[in-house]
């Protein structure tokens, strides 16, 4: 009876409303009074604690986190974009973490954007401005060198749109970092993994260093997940990526050098003329 009350109570305090990826809803997190999930359409995009935006729960959200971290010297404010918003978790960590960083969040769903802005608002000292373009639109309005920072994390339907992987679109990335900036990406594949072979030969296309963040399961192949591509014009700290990423609640492995190369085979580079979008993850991926 206690159980099915607590439920009831749960499902009531649900908040959703349509937007144009679909269904948006928050459902409180049971063990953090002012914590959220957002989902959209029942995947699963984003986790939220106000009252501490330093915790990341989403395994791949904390590796972006471990990015940012690495971006720079410890506290130094950051210049970065962020292209796809969620719940502007990423956002509120740098700001958190980086106090007096200055923020670009571009979104394309106008109304989920004001949803979250409504139910979760942002810390009104925090300089982070959200505009509602395409991300490659607004991608392009990033002055050359700008940025510190560049994260992409971008899904329409729990898939990322194909202007959005090719070598055309990591070149307005590169045009938009300043020299030695970095660029991090969720990636979502599933096995055979041609996706994520493709992605990773994209970026060595445009981009002399890179890092592959994965679960060892994901990289072998055994079911989809989620995969955080590095990349930078400058040596990417793998040291202490690695032992970051080994300390994580749910360890992965970081991929570098040889072994990536090993890990890509022979993909080719994605270009606007063949890109297309990310496979769509199986119905198991959110259960």
């Amino acid at each position: 009876m206690a159980r099915n009350k607590q439920r009831e109570r749960a499902a009531a305090d649900v908040v959703s409303e349509t937007v144009d990826g679909g269904l948006a809803e928050l459902i409180p997190d049971r063990d953090r009074p002012r914590a959220w999930t957002l989902l959209l359409d029942g995947a699963p995009q984003s986790h939220v604690d106000l009252d501490d935006p330093t915790a990341l729960t989403f395994e791949y959200q904390r590796r972006l986190g471990h990015v940012a971290d690495l971006a720079a010297p410890p506290g130094r404010p950051l210049q970065a974009v962020h292209l796809g918003g969620g719940a502007l978790t990423l956002a509120r960590y740098v700001a958190a973490t980086r106090p007096r960083s200055t923020q670009q969040v571009v979104e394309i769903d106008e109304p989920l954007v004001r949803f979250v802005r409504r139910e979760l608002p942002l810390d009104p000292g925090a300089r982070i401005r959200v505009r509602a373009v395409d991300a490659r639109a607004g991608l392009a309005k990033v002055p050359d060198g700008w940025a510190d920072l560049i994260i992409a994390d971008v899904f329409r339907g729990a898939r990322t749109p194909a202007h959005l992987t090719s070598t055309e679109f990591l070149d307005e990335v590169r045009r938009a970092l300043r020299p030695g900036g970095t660029y991090a990406a969720n990636l979502a594949d599933g096995p055979p993994l041609a996706h994520l072979r493709g992605q990773i030969a994209t970026a060595r296309a445009v981009f002399p260093e890179l890092a592959l963040i994965a679960d060892p399961t994901v990289l072998r192949g055994r079911r989809f997940g989620n995969a955080v591509l590095v990349a930078s014009g400058r040596e990417l700290p793998v040291a202490d990526l690695t032992r970051r990423v080994a300390t994580d609640p749910h360890p992965g492995r970081v991929e570098h050098g040889r072994s990536l190369a090993d890990f890509t085979g022979g993909a080719g580079k994605v270009t606007d003329a063949t890109a297309k979008e990310s496979p769509a993850p199986p119905p198991s991926a959110f259960h």
